[in-house]
């Protein structure tokens, strides 16, 4: 009996222990207090504008749209791409793949550009499976090329183009369903991966990340980093010429980080999950609001970094932010479900 006493004990512990560790680290505790110094310029309409990135060079923004329902995707989710033009202050909004006919809900998006053309990439998740969409857009004209797919494509989040035929992609899971992807997604259990295309093979080149997420390479420093929200990290890896990655650091950010952009500077940008549990009851249609937050990153080197609070709200102004895209002291900030996204404007 005092044996079975000490095992029902033990095992009390445990539990507590394993959920302590959940509420602790998905940001459970933490007080969401809002803080903007700015104003909101516009409200756009237009749903779950999940993934925004700005060209400087030409000044527009292409934004990735997705009428999502609840998670589990039960039916086929309906979006898009626009092209936002940023020069007038008018914010006009063009669709770009109005034309385009098989299902389409895309997800992370990146752009690469070659003379008067980009080369746009968009993870595109349908109820038959996942796909990388590939296009090029000249003229603010977009132009269908290929489906890419590969069973490396396991659960795609977001994608950064290298040039015309290269990319890297995150999985965010390593598991689709079961036990293995409730540890993921609750204790923590590191089993995502970076996936690097060489032009003609799928490679694994990061293994053992915790929900990995954004996904943004920086080719004057040479660096990649990778969003790690379920650990409130920014990972970092310098680029080697094979496409292969060293790592470098993680960067602690007390936040669940999204996607990742960059603004002229070189500084990172992105969109954030304050509380995860939060979050994940807001995706599955059991709260009304999830907090948002944007963060700044000041990168200058291996433990020289600063990180920077630069919008925190709780949800009520926008729910869970995901990108967070500058342009000036604008910041394009988009989110997984709302009916809308914002146009901020900071006061420095």
């Amino acid at each position: 009996m005092r044996l079975l006493k000490k095992i029902i004990l033990i095992v009390l512990v445990l539990i507590i222990v394993f959920i302590a560790n959940i509420l602790i680290s998905t940001g459970f505790f933490r007080t969401v207090e809002n803080k903007f110094d700015g104003e909101i310029v516009k409200k756009i309409a237009l749903p779950g504008a999940e993934d925004i990135t700005v060209s400087a060079i030409d000044s527009f923004a292409l934004i990735s749209s997705t009428n999502r329902g609840f998670f589990p995707q039960v039916e086929e989710e309906v979006g898009g791409l626009y092209l936002m033009e940023l020069k007038s202050g008018n914010f006009n909004i063009k669709p770009l793949t109005s034309s385009f006919k098989k299902p389409f809900a895309p997800h992370g998006i990146s752009m690469f550009k070659k003379d008067s053309t980009y080369k746009i990439m968009a993870i595109n998740h349908t109820l038959s499976g996942h796909s990388i969409e590939v296009f090029s857009l000249q003229n603010k004209t977009l132009t269908f090329e290929k489906s890419l797919t590969d069973d490396s494509m396991l659960s795609p989040n977001d994608i950064v183009v290298i040039d015309e035929n290269r990319f890297y992609f995150t999985n965010d899971h390593g598991n689709t369903k079961g036990i293995g992807r409730f540890m993921e997604e609750y204790a923590g259990l590191s089993a995502s991966n970076v996936v690097y295309f060489d032009g003609e093979n799928y490679i694994e080149v990061a293994s053992g990340i915790t929900y990995a997420n954004g996904i943004n390479f920086d080719s004057k420093r040479n660096l990649l980093f990778v969003a790690s929200p379920r650990k409130f990290l920014v990972k970092v890896y310098s680029k080697n010429t094979d496409g292969s990655l060293d790592f470098i650091e993680d960067i602690p950010c007390g936040t669940g980080v999204d996607n990742i952009e960059f603004d002229t500077e070189g500084n990172l940008w992105i969109g954030a999950h304050p509380n995860l549990l939060k979050f994940t009851a807001y995706a599955k249609g059991k709260e009304a609001f999830s907090p948002s937050e944007i963060i700044k990153i000041e990168y200058k080197g291996k433990n020289d970094y600063t990180v920077e609070k630069i919008y925190v709200n709780d949800g009520t102004e926008m729910s869970a932010s995901t990108v967070a895209a500058p342009f000036g002291n604008l910041i394009f900030t988009g989110n997984v479900m709302d009916d809308k996204f914002l146009i901020l404007k900071r006061s420095d």
